[in-house]
């Protein structure tokens, strides 16, 4: 992809579940929409992303939706961050993967055919939050590794960008800044850093 002129406005579509809707959070403070403001302030004219996500969402209620969306458009980015409710409602590692695969070809799709301009985010550890405390922190931590490792698997396979934001998820164990109102899922400032921790990453596919 040649970089584009100033007046060129770069599209994004960000696909996911609470995290990407931003689930108790003002409309900016999203991380996909504090990541575009970023790259605007670096001289990266991107729009601010569409959005697919839902909260609660799996694998399968995504790609359900995509499909419900009629969205038939394509975009020069596509991010996807999503698995967290496969893990909480105790589905297999095996039929995320399989399902996941299909979200990255769909992906694919949307990306103008170029896994080199989509980014996917590892699934964050909500067991550290107020709300986790009722259930095996260690257990949910475990699953959570899991998961994220069949995503890294997959998107290796598919030529696809990973970044793993989970350690930065498992701070807000020690710092409640970072938790959102609801007890349970995260605040701005802790999309904040996602944005900046994939920040030079994804400049460096727009370029």
């Amino acid at each position: 992809m040649q970089k584009p002129s100033s007046s060129t406005e770069l599209s994004f579509l960000s696909l996911g579940d609470s995290y990407t809707i931003g689930e108790s959070v003002a409309e900016n403070e999203r991380w996909s929409v504090q990541l575009a403001e970023m790259l605007r302030q670096k001289g990266v004219p991107v729009n601010n992303p569409d959005i697919i996500a839902q909260t609660g969402w799996t694998t399968e209620e995504l790609a359900n939706a995509i499909t419900k969306s009629g969205n038939t458009k394509t975009y020069d980015l596509v991010s996807l961050l999503i698995g967290v409710n496969n893990q909480y409602r105790g589905q297999s590692t095996e039929r995320y993967r399989k399902e996941l695969q299909e979200l990255l070809k769909t992906s694919v799709h949307f990306a103008k055919g170029n896994p080199k301009h989509i980014f996917v985010l590892s699934i964050p550890d909500w067991g550290v939050t107020p709300a986790g405390e009722s259930r095996d922190r260690q257990q949910v931590a475990k699953e959570i590794d899991s998961f994220n490792a069949v995503c890294q698997e997959e998107c290796k396979k598919a030529g696809i960008v990973f970044f793993d934001i989970t350690p930065l998820s498992r701070t807000a164990a020690t710092d409640k800044n970072l938790i959102a109102s609801d007890q349970l899922h995260f605040s701005g400032k802790m999309y904040q850093q996602w944005a900046t921790h994939v920040l030079e990453g994804v400049t460096k596919l727009l370029k």
